[in-house]
C-alpha cells in the first residue's frame, strides 16, 4: 500500500511536465501574436498618419494655389466696379450717383459691391487716386525739357495734345476733379493745380528769364484758366467739332503768349 502514491505521483509527473510545456508554448504564441498585432497596429497608425499628413499637405498646397486666383478675381472685380463708377460719374455727376447705380452698371449685386467698397465716396477716392497717378505720369511726359527747344506752335502741340487726349480718354477724371466735393479729392485737385502752375511757370521762365515772379504767376494762372474753360467745350463735343475746339484753344494761347515768348530761349 505505501508504494501506491509513488506510482500515482510518477504517473502525474509527465502530465505536469506536459502542462508546463503547453503553458510555455501558449505564452510564446501569445507573445508572437501580440508582437504581430502591435506591428500591424503601428503600421496602420503610420499609414494613417502619413495619409493624414499627405492630405493636409495637399490641402495646404491647394490653398496656396487658390490664393492667387482669389486675389486675381478680386482685382478684376475692383477694376470692373471702378470702370462702372467712371461711367456713372460721367453720366450723372458724382452727387447724383449712387452705389446701386454703380452696381447695376457693373452688372453685380449691391452686396458684391459692398464686399470691396463701403460707400460711394470710397469708390470715388480709389478711382481718383488711380487717375491722379496716371495724370501726373502724363504731365511728366508732356512737359519734357526738350520741348522747350521747340518753336511756340510745336511747344503747344507737345504739351497740350497729351493733356487733352488724357482727359478725353478719362472723362471721369474731370468729373471727379471739378465736381465731386470730396475733401480728399479736393486736396489732390489743388495739389495737381499747383503742380501744373509750377510747370507752366517753368516754361515761361525759360523763355522770359527777366520776367518778374508776379508776372509769371499771373500769366501762368491765365493760361491754366483758358485751358480749363476750353476743356469743358472740348469734352462736351466729339469728332470734327472737338478738333475745331482744340485748334481754337491753341490759337488763343499762341496769340496770347507769342509777344511774350518772341525772344528765343537763351542757351
Amino acid at each position: 500500500m505505501p508504494e501506491r502514491p509513488q506510482a500515482e505521483n510518477a504517473a502525474k509527473a509527465p502530465e505536469a511536465t506536459k502542462s508546463t510545456a503547453a503553458r510555455k508554448t501558449a505564452t510564446r504564441t501569445a507573445r508572437k501574436t501580440a508582437k504581430s498585432t502591435a506591428g500591424t497596429t503601428a503600421a496602420t497608425a503610420t499609414e494613417t498618419a502619413t495619409g493624414t499628413a499627405t492630405k493636409s499637405a495637399a490641402k495646404s498646397a491647394a490653398g496656396k494655389k487658390a490664393a492667387p486666383r482669389r486675389q486675381a478675381r478680386g482685382e478684376r472685380r475692383i477694376a470692373q466696379l471702378l470702370e462702372a463708377a467712371a461711367s456713372v460719374f460721367c453720366r450723372t455727376g458724382y452727387a447724383a450717383a449712387s452705389t446701386n447705380a454703380i452696381a447695376r452698371e457693373a452688372e453685380v449685386s449691391p452686396g458684391t459691391l459692398y464686399q470691396f467698397f463701403p460707400n460711394k465716396e470710397a469708390i470715388a477716392i480709389h478711382l481718383g487716386d488711380e487717375l491722379l497717378r496716371r495724370a501726373r505720369d502724363m504731365h511728366g511726359q508732356a512737359f519734357l525739357p526738350e520741348n522747350l527747344d521747340k518753336p511756340l506752335p510745336e511747344l503747344l502741340d507737345a504739351v497740350l495734345d497729351p493733356v487733352i487726349a488724357f482727359n478725353c480718354e478719362n472723362p471721369a477724371f474731370w468729373a471727379l476733379m471739378h465736381g465731386s466735393g470730396i475733401p480728399g479729392i479736393t486736396q489732390e485737385r489743388e495739389e495737381l493745380h499747383s503742380g501744373l502752375l509750377e510747370r507752366v511757370q517753368g516754361v515761361l521762365r525759360a523763355f522770359c528769364p527777366d520776367g518778374s515772379p508776379e508776372e509769371l504767376n499771373r500769366v501762368s494762372a491765365m493760361v491754366l484758366g483758358v485751358f480749363k474753360a476750353a476743356l469743358d467745350l472740348i469734352l462736351a463735343s466729339e469728332g470734327a467739332e472737338r478738333a475745331a475746339y482744340v485748334a481754337e484753344l491753341k490759337t488763343v494761347l499762341l496769340r496770347y503768349l507769342e509777344p511774350m515768348l518772341a525772344t528765343p530761349r537763351p542757351h
